[in-house]
């Protein structure tokens, strides 16, 4: 019996991303996010989300995805990247696969676009294809250490919310 892969599979413009299913906490809709000063482009601000304070980035723009997009199909996928929880907007989250791990398979050597560092492998599906995602190169370790908890950004974005 092969071994599965179970995924969460989401979509950023028209493309299908996968991340491990282990990764993620939760789904939620998209609240007011707090925009904080003086942080990458990426880094959408930060939410709070049942007393907890989360870093939020926008996955379109650390992708590098031209455009905006931001609808009522827009989730935050809660995830854990290198003991961090971090939340990712997303266009949309379609549903949970479970893909073989036989039909998994390296990104191409010939490719050599924006963002394929981030990609860990390509899963086969009878009709498509989805990209999977490896959540700790999305960050560089400097960029983690910045949305962590013991960092001072975190006390300013701490006071942020707490000032509102």
């Amino acid at each position: 019996m092969p071994k599965k892969n179970q995924v969460v599979r989401f979509k950023i413009d028209k493309e299908s991303f996968g991340i491990d299913i282990g990764k993620v906490h939760e789904i939620v809709i998209v609240p007011e996010i707090t925009r904080v000063p003086d942080t990458p482009d990426f880094l959408e601000g930060i939410i709070n989300l049942r007393g907890k304070i989360v870093s939020v980035i926008d996955l379109r723009k650390r992708l590098k995805f031209n455009g905006s997009h931001r609808d009522k199909k827009n989730r935050i996928l809660v995830t854990e990247i290198n003991n961090r929880v971090v939340g990712l907007i997303v266009d949309e989250v379609s549903e949970v696969l479970s893909l073989d791990i036989s039909s998994i398979e390296p990104p191409p050597e010939m490719v050599n676009s924006v963002g394929v560092e981030y990609i860990t492998g390509v899963g086969k599906l009878e009709d498509r294809i989805i990209l999977l995602l490896d959540l700790e190169k999305v960050l560089n370790t400097e960029e983690i250490a910045g949305l962590g908890s013991n960092g001072n950004k975190e006390e300013l974005m701490g006071a942020a919310v707490n000032n509102r």
